[in-house]
């Protein structure tokens, strides 16, 4: 079987030319003059690998997800140890600019048999760079994160709901706190691309957009683990420390949190924290990739990676004549967009006065009649004030209302053991306010 190949860069004219000289089953069909050239020809199904013998460091995560979408293997020369171990981080296949053109051939029939960037060759360990996940395995664990470092890395909790405010934000902030208060090492994510909220609601003066700074660290392959501790906050609360990675500034911002870089992101934080909670956005829609042949970026794309790499989904819905309807539209609209996704469904601020009378029962009989067909997990009670309260200080359920009906369906949800411990006058701890910055 041929496999077609296009080529940018002449000064490996004698590598690139002894493939052609090789008449194996590797065929150069384009050598392009620019990066953009091969991108082009990529785009266009014109070959299914891409040898950049120059201009290597132009290459991004976005860029080799993005032709890894369209099948498409890329094998970077460089001679450069570090531009290597970059390369690789990225997903390209890196290779010594002096291979002699059968073994690049080899390393180009390999990359496109296993069919993945996810998964690059054995080959790639054959290069004599180092293995880029190395740096951040070998690291301390002094200098890898403030609380204990997992093994065998962490687990991905996706927070999701329906447009309307079901209350996606302050579960995941509170969800991350009570993890936190179990022992757990924990990192919260802030992945809404149209309002991220979770800055505001901790009460964190720092605006920092951390999960944007990481991705484009991710995006450069020079992401590692002291990075991604650098760019995320500390916030302590009675129960323990957590961190978070704030969410975009400004709306116009949502350009940088491309899908790749979010799963490098969230793959490094798998290896700092036990727990990453990952607060999304509401919209599944594929958006602009629909419609540009183009590397358009998706404004729903964080939220769509997210909702990929997460080991457990909790899908929240307001429990009212609005939320409970469009939670069950949500729902298969998750299905289709992420369909190995199986989400727990929450039904949150659960209130007589929006339901009536026994309402769970009402809401048990009604999502058994109109529901998706899935049972739903939990149900918050409405607290408002101890939710005013919370927001009003800046601070966790865990901190002003230890006792609250809202603050134990949690624990439950997240099975966390409920933390009881209060000071002397009944009062949570906040001298510890200034170093959450």
């Amino acid at each position: 079987m041929s496999i077609p190949v296009v080529t940018v860069g002449s000064a490996q004219e004698a590598v690139v030319g002894g493939l052609e000289r090789l008449r194996g089953p590797v065929t150069v069909v384009r050598r392009c003059s620019e990066l953009a050239e091969l991108i082009a020809a990529c785009q266009s199904g014109l070959a299914v690998a891409a040898v950049v013998a120059e201009g290597c460091e132009e290459l991004t995560t976005t860029l080799v997800d993005r032709l890894g979408a369209v099948g498409v293997s890329i094998i970077a020369l460089t001679d450069d140890p570090a531009e290597a171990q970059r390369l690789h981080s990225i997903g390209a296949l890196p290779a010594m600019t002096g291979i002699e053109a059968g073994d690049l051939a080899a390393k180009i029939s390999e990359a496109v048999g296993r069919g993945s960037r996810q998964s690059l060759p054995a080959s790639a360990r054959d290069t004599g760079f180092a293995d880029p996940g190395a740096e951040l395995r070998s690291m301390p664990e002094s200098d890898r994160s403030d609380e204990e470092t997992p093994q065998g890395g962490g687990r991905i909790i996706a927070v999701w709901g329906p447009i309307g405010a079901p209350g996606r934000t302050f579960l995941a902030a509170n969800i991350a706190a009570e993890l936190a208060a179990e022992g757990k090492s924990v990192l919260l994510v802030d992945a809404d691309s149209y309002g991220a909220s979770v800055s505001a609601v901790l009460g964190l003066l720092e605006e920092s957009a951390g999960f944007a700074q990481a991705c484009r660290l991710a995006d450069q392959g020079l992401l590692d683990g002291q990075a991604l501790r650098a760019v995320a906050i500390p916030v302590f609360t009675k129960g323990g420390t957590f961190r978070v990675l704030a969410g975009t500034t400004r709306a116009d911002r949502w350009t940088e949190l491309r899908a790749g870089a979010v799963a490098m992101v969230l793959d490094a934080a798998r290896q700092l924290a036990d727990h990453v909670v990952v607060d999304t956005g509401f919209c599944l829609e594929s958006d602009e990739e629909l419609s540009f042949d183009t590397m358009a970026p998706r404004r729903n794309a964080a939220t769509l990676r997210s909702l990929e790499m997460a080991d457990v989904v909790f899908a929240v819905g307001s429990a009212d004549a609005i939320g409970v309807p469009r939670l069950v539209r949500g729902l298969a609209e998750l299905e289709a967009a992420v369909p190995e996704v199986s989400p727990r469904v929450v039904l949150n601020k659960v209130k007589r006065s929006a339901v009536g009378h026994s309402p769970r029962q009402q809401l048990d009989d009604a999502w058994d009649r109109y529901g998706p067909g899935v049972g739903v997990d939990a149900y918050l009670p409405a607290d408002p004030v101890a939710c005013d309260a919370a927001l009003l200080t800046g601070s966790v359920l865990l901190e002003v209302a230890p006792d609250s009906p809202l603050r134990k369906a949690i624990v439950g949800l997240v099975c966390a053991p409920v933390q009881q411990k209060q000071d002397s006058f009944g009062r949570t701890i906040r001298a510890l306010r200034l170093p959450k910055r």
